[in-house]
């Protein structure tokens, strides 16, 4: 059973620093495609960066220059660095995995992957 938690959201003020975490279990975790989706109010669901198995990452507009994600096969663990954070970055943020890689051009579409973690709240503060 495939399991995605999350940990490492919060609140922090406009300009600061989050790193999310995502523990994964349950399937091999370096293969496939893993990324981080978030959800504002009212909003729907959309893409922030995702990564393949190769390690080659792809970013929404919204996040370029800004957020960073990585992956630690040995430790299982996705992550999200995200810097310079500011209230419109305000979300409920989701890992996702699927066992495989879907064209690259949509590996920022949800429903693209089969897995999903629980979501950590993510406020950027003014």
């Amino acid at each position: 059973q495939v399991q995605l938690v999350e940990s490492g959201g919060g609140s922090v003020q406009a300009g600061g620093s989050l790193r999310l975490s995502c523990a994964a279990s349950g399937y091999t975790f370096s293969s496939g495609c893993k990324g981080w989706f978030r959800q504002a109010p009212g909003k729907e669901r959309e893409g922030v960066a995702v990564i393949d198995s190769h390690g080659r990452t792809r970013y929404a507009d919204s996040g370029k220059g800004r957020f960073t994600i990585s992956q630690d096969n040995a430790k299982n663990t996705l992550y999200l660095q995200m810097n310079s954070l500011q209230p419109d970055g305000t979300a409920v943020y989701y890992c996702a995995a699927d066992r495989e890689c879907r064209a690259w051009w949509s590996l920022l579409l949800s429903r693209n992957y089969d897995y999903w973690g629980q979501g950590a709240q993510v406020t950027g503060s003014s």
